[in-house]
């Protein structure tokens, strides 16, 4: 970006002045502002960057959950630019450099689904619910975490907009919704299966994604690759599925149901508790629903007993 060219830069907000120290992505810096405070620049000409603005203004105050918009950019003048909260790391490089206890997992969990359910009470959906899309602080104590916030709103939509509507490709097809990869109307259902799918890949930790292909992100089959496994963890899919497909996509499912060879199918509910303990499986069990119809919502969620019992008091 031309107008922010340079490490020492200096730009103006409308509340405050920042210097820019680092650039961390072809449109994202790091900056200092005040006594030295960390704060993120986000600059480019696109609608997702105004559609995270308008998101976060609409929602940043009802919940301490949000990673929230702090200032905007006047000067240098260009393409827009927001100053956004700077946090200490991201889940998926926290979860990768150490698994998170239970305990973690869960305090994550109850933020993540507060968060959702502002979100999901006035009918907008997310997108994008992924480890990498969770900003934590570190603390002291047993939950090395002091602080959660969820990020990256470029992407959310409401539920009437055409994207949910026509069913338009969103989020990361690993952690995508099986109604959103067979490309059906989603809403807000969709962001609860990528909590699931996020809370799954926290439990085991080392960078495990239960829908991971075996082939590349470019490969053909990369997308049926991840409904087989869908099927195949949490399959089969449910004669529901006629209520809310079209013949062509019930027709896909069927093939993939019928082509998956029985040594592939790993049901996730005869997962030993060598690898996850009883409560966390039974908790897990009751998001990934391939229904989303089915699906617990948001507040439901937190109200569940996985999450208000034993370690989950939090």
């Amino acid at each position: 970006m031309a107008n922010i060219s340079s490490l020492g830069q200096k730009i103006k907000g409308k509340t405050g002045l920042y210097t820019i120290t680092k650039q961390l992505q072809d449109t994202v810096w790091l900056a200092t502002f005040q006594n030295n405070d960390a704060a993120v620049v986000k600059s480019v000409r696109h609608f997702r960057l105004q559609n995270e603005r308008d998101i976060l203004l609409r929602f940043q105050s009802q919940t301490s959950y949000v990673r929230p918009l702090l200032d905007e950019i006047e000067d240098p003048p260009g393409p827009p630019a927001l100053i956004l909260r700077h946090l200490d790391d991201d889940l998926l490089h926290a979860s990768n450099s150490r698994r998170l206890s239970r305990h973690e997992v869960k305090y994550v969990a109850r933020r993540v689904l507060s968060a959702l359910a502002v979100l999901h009470r006035e009918g907008y959906v997310h997108t994008d619910i992924k480890p990498s899309n969770v900003l934590v602080n570190y603390g002291q104590g047993e939950v090395r975490f002091s602080e959660v916030q969820l990020a990256d709103f470029g992407s959310t939509v409401h539920i009437d907009s055409p994207y949910a509507q026509n069913g338009d490709e969103m989020g990361t097809p690993m952690f995508r919704s099986p109604e959103a990869q067979l490309q059906m109307r989603w809403g807000t259902a969709t962001d609860i299966w990528s909590f699931g799918a996020t809370i799954i890949s926290l439990l085991y930790g080392h960078g495990f994604h239960i829908f991971k292909p075996d082939v590349p992100i470019d490969h053909d089959e990369y997308d049926i690759k991840i409904l087989r496994k869908h099927h195949a963890c949490f399959g089969p899919f449910p004669m529901s599925y006629q209520e809310i497909a079209d013949e062509t996509r019930l027709a896909a499912l069927a093939w993939i149901m019928h082509s998956t060879p029985a040594e592939a199918l790993k049901p996730f509910h005869l997962t030993t508790s060598r690898e996850i303990c009883a409560e966390d499986k039974e908790f897990v069990l009751r998001i990934m629903k391939l229904d989303p119809r089915d699906r617990p919502t948001a507040e439901a969620l937190l109200e569940d007993t996985w999450l208000n019992s034993g370690e989950g008091g939090l």
